[in-house]
C-alpha cells in the first residue's frame, strides 16, 4: 500500500512539473507577443481612442510604413506614467505639447542622414542648403517644422511664415504660392537663382531639368499646372547685360513685384543726363521699358527699326548716345 502510494506521488509530481513547463513556457509565449505587440505593432497605440486622429494622420502619411516605436522612444518610467494617469484621470484629448519635442532629430537623421536600409525611400539632407541654414546653423529641431500638425511630416505650402513673419507673397498671382516654390535648394542662401523663376515662366524644358535635378523644393512643392499656363513667359538673351537674379528687381515680398523707372535708376542714376534720354524720359515721360524691353535691354539695330519708327523716323542706336 505505502509503495503504491509513493509510486502515485512520483507520477503526480512529474505531471504537476510537465504542467508548470507548459504553463511557464505558455505565459512566456504569450509575454513575448504581448511584449512586441505593444512594443512593435502600431495598431497597439489606437488602442487607447485618444490616439486615433494621430494613428489616422500617420496611417496616410510618407511614415505610414515605419513603426511609432522607432520614432517615438519612452523610458519604463515614462511609459508607467502615462498608464497612470490615463486611469486616474480619464484624459478626454492628448494634452497640448506647448513645445516640447516629441521626436529628437537624433531619431530623424537615422533614416535623413544615415540612410537606414530598412527605409531606403527616405530623402537625403545631406547636400540640403535649406536643412544646413535651419538645422545645423540654426540649430532648430526637425519636428519643430516637420509635424508641427501632428503626422504632417511635409510643411503645408507658407508654413515658413510662422517664423519668417511678414514675407508674404504679393501681386501678380503669386499671393498663393507656397514659400518653396521660389526659395530653393539650388542656391546656398536659398534664395531662388533664373532658373527657379523659369520653372513657371520658362518653357517646358527647363522644368524638365529642374525636375531631373531632384532638389527637395522641387520633388516636394511644385506649381499647379493651370498657375504655370498663367505664368507670364520671359525670353532672354545669355549675353543679357543683366546678369542678375531675378529679385534684384522683382521684389516678391513688396507691395510693387514689377519694377517701375525708380528701380532702374538705383542702379542706372546717370542715365537720364546720358545721350537722348533726357528728350525721351524727362520731356516725352517714357519710361525705361518703353524702349528697354525687359530681359532683352539693348536696342539692337533690328529692334530699333521696329521701335523707333513708332515715333519718328529711324535712327541708328548708336547715335542715341551722342
Amino acid at each position: 500500500m505505502l509503495n503504491r502510494l509513493l509510486g502515485t506521488s512520483r507520477a503526480a509530481k512529474l505531471i504537476i512539473l510537465v504542467l508548470l513547463l507548459v504553463i511557464i513556457a505558455g505565459g512566456g509565449v504569450v509575454a513575448f507577443k504581448f511584449y512586441d505587440f505593444t512594443q512593435n505593432n502600431p495598431k497597439f497605440c489606437v488602442t487607447c481612442h485618444l490616439m486615433e486622429p494621430a494613428y489616422e494622420a500617420w496611417a496616410q502619411s510618407e511614415h505610414a510604413g515605419i513603426n511609432c516605436h522607432d520614432c517615438h522612444h519612452l523610458s519604463i518610467v515614462e511609459q508607467n506614467k502615462l498608464l497612470i494617469n490615463f486611469v486616474l484621470h480619464r484624459p478626454t484629448k492628448v494634452p497640448p505639447r506647448h513645445g516640447k519635442i516629441i521626436v529628437p532629430w537624433k531619431y530623424c537623421i537615422k533614416c535623413h542622414w544615415e540612410k537606414d536600409e530598412r527605409y531606403p525611400q527616405a530623402d537625403m539632407i545631406n547636400d540640403s542648403p535649406m536643412h544646413a541654414k535651419h538645422y545645423f546653423m540654426e540649430q532648430i529641431e526637425c519636428s519643430q517644422c516637420h509635424g508641427y500638425v501632428v503626422h504632417q511630416f511635409t510643411p503645408e505650402a507658407r508654413f515658413c511664415v510662422r517664423c519668417h513673419q511678414g514675407k508674404e507673397v504679393h501681386g501678380a498671382g503669386m499671393e498663393a504660392l507656397a514659400c518653396l516654390n521660389c526659395h530653393t535648394d539650388r542656391t546656398v542662401d536659398l534664395r531662388p537663382d533664373r532658373f527657379k523663376c523659369l520653372y513657371c515662366h520658362g518653357t517646358a524644358q527647363v522644368r524638365k531639368r529642374l525636375i531631373e535635378e531632384g532638389t527637395l523644393d522641387v520633388t516636394h512643392y511644385q506649381p499647379e499646372p493651370e498657375l504655370i499656363r498663367r505664368a507670364t513667359k520671359i525670353s532672354y538673351r545669355q549675353d543679357s547685360p543683366m546678369q542678375f537674379y531675378c529679385y534684384e528687381c522683382h521684389k516678391p515680398h513688396e507691395a510693387q513685384i514689377r519694377p517701375g523707372k525708380g528701380h532702374c535708376l538705383k542702379c542706372h542714376p546717370k542715365a537720364p543726363q546720358v545721350g537722348q534720354h533726357s528728350l525721351h524720359v524727362q520731356m516725352m515721360g517714357l519710361s525705361c521699358k518703353d524702349c528697354h524691353k525687359p530681359h532683352l535691354w539693348r536696342v539692337s539695330e533690328a529692334g530699333a527699326k521696329k521701335l523707333c519708327v513708332g515715333c519718328h523716323e529711324y535712327r541708328s542706336p548708336e547715335k542715341f548716345l551722342m
